[in-house]
């Protein structure tokens, strides 16, 4: 098997370093607030359900404009009880999307349901009316992935559902901050679920997630089927879970809540020298709606020749991702609901020609010139 080029190699050998996340930069960044959120939680001693919990709790909920946000242990959880608390167990099915990470689905099979899945739009977002045409008397909720930082069409989803009485998640992990006609992902829905996993642009330093909804009712339950279903130290209404965020994670994204802003902004100008400098011929950038704002957790792009073309950026130093190679209805786990090739044709098309380009924040445009030169260099 060949062993292709580590960035140390590709160095040697006189190419720029593009890495696809850049940890150190952000430490280097953010050390002094980081160590001081860290050491006033371990001054205060209070690691389970501190004060930070409840006051990033807040900050959520304002940004992704919803009366509540209770903080959990990941995106995985808020979606698990998004689910429990609409009632979808045994019988039931859920429509969602199969090229999302499996976290998605699992939710869902997680509370006994059975996925349903349906193809995608050109942009990697839910198509409207293969949903429409999905759904069935056992349709017991609708899960639609925000995927990449792009809302999906939640107005004509919603018109969908509203008229069909069938209540909306959505699957909003990947999209904090951005905005549809205006209005915050998180708030389209029912229940919103959001996760800070360190790769994200609201990022931990491990583990974290966000359920975020106007019902007081879902909210309250959430917290306690976060914290082992107790409604005080010794009562337990019902069975839960162990799902608390920590309060030092908690007290690290505080840090980053006020960054948020300049984060995204930095991703979007990046996507813009993105689109001005790849080669249409050769590579599709998914266009952004006038009404949408993105942003850009990946930078997808969709192109022939895809596995080489990784191969070749990596060994001129340039780190790339795919997100996702294997739909979620070709996983071995999803080999029961009866799914095959060709399915779902776009999403499977879409599977073997995507890749992600860096699009962190620590990004210079000569970072981006390279990146881009390299991609159009390799297919002339």
């Amino acid at each position: 098997m060949k062993r292709y080029a580590t960035s140390t190699a590709a160095a040697e050998a006189g190419h720029r370093i593009v890495p696809y996340v850049d940890f150190k930069a952000q430490f280097a960044e953010e050390q002094d607030d980081l160590m001081a959120a860290a050491k006033s939680v371990f001054m205060a001693g209070v690691f389970i359900n501190g004060p930070e919990v409840g006051q990033l709790e807040a900050g959520v909920a304002k940004r992704a404009g919803t009366a509540h946000a209770v903080g959990l242990n990941s995106g995985t959880d808020a979606l698990l009880y998004a689910l429990m608390c609409l009632g979808v167990g045994p019988g039931d099915e859920v429509v969602t999307q199969s090229n999302s990470f499996i976290a998605s689905a699992a939710a869902i099979a997680h509370v006994g349901a059975r996925p349903v899945f349906v193809d995608v739009k050109p942009d990697q977002t839910m198509d409207p009316e293969a949903l429409e045409a999905a759904i069935t008397p056992r349709t017991k909720a609708i899960m639609q992935v925000h995927l990449t930082g792009r809302i999906c069409d939640m107005v004509r989803i919603n018109v969908i559902a509203a008229s069909r009485g069938i209540p909306v998640v959505e699957d909003a992990a990947q999209a904090i901050g951005s905005l549809l006609h205006g209005r915050p992902a998180g708030s389209w829905g029912s229940i919103g679920a959001f996760s800070a996993h360190p790769l994200k642009n609201f990022n931990a330093a491990g583990d974290a997630g966000f359920l975020v909804t106007d019902d007081g009712a879902v909210a309250e339950r959430v917290r306690r089927l976060r914290n082992h279903g107790l409604t005080d130290r010794d009562t337990a209404s019902e069975w839960g879970f162990n799902s608390r965020l920590d309060t030092l994670q908690a007290a690290i994204l505080l840090t980053r809540l006020d960054r948020l802003d300049s984060i995204i902004a930095k991703r979007r100008h990046s996507a813009q020298l993105y689109r001005e400098r790849l080669d249409s011929a050769h590579v599709y950038v998914p266009p952004c709606r006038n009404e949408e704002f993105n942003t850009f957790h990946t930078f997808v792009v969709q192109l022939d020749r895809r596995d080489e073309l990784q191969r070749y950026l990596k060994d001129r130093g340039i780190g790339t991702k795919i997100h996702y190679p294997v739909p979620i209805h070709l996983q071995p786990a999803a080999a029961e609901l009866g799914y095959a090739q060709g399915s779902l044709p776009i999403t499977e098309r879409q599977a073997e020609r995507i890749l992600s380009l860096p699009i962190h924040q620590y990004l210079s445009a000569d970072d981006i010139d390279y990146v881009a030169e390299t991609v159009n260099g390799f297919y002339r």
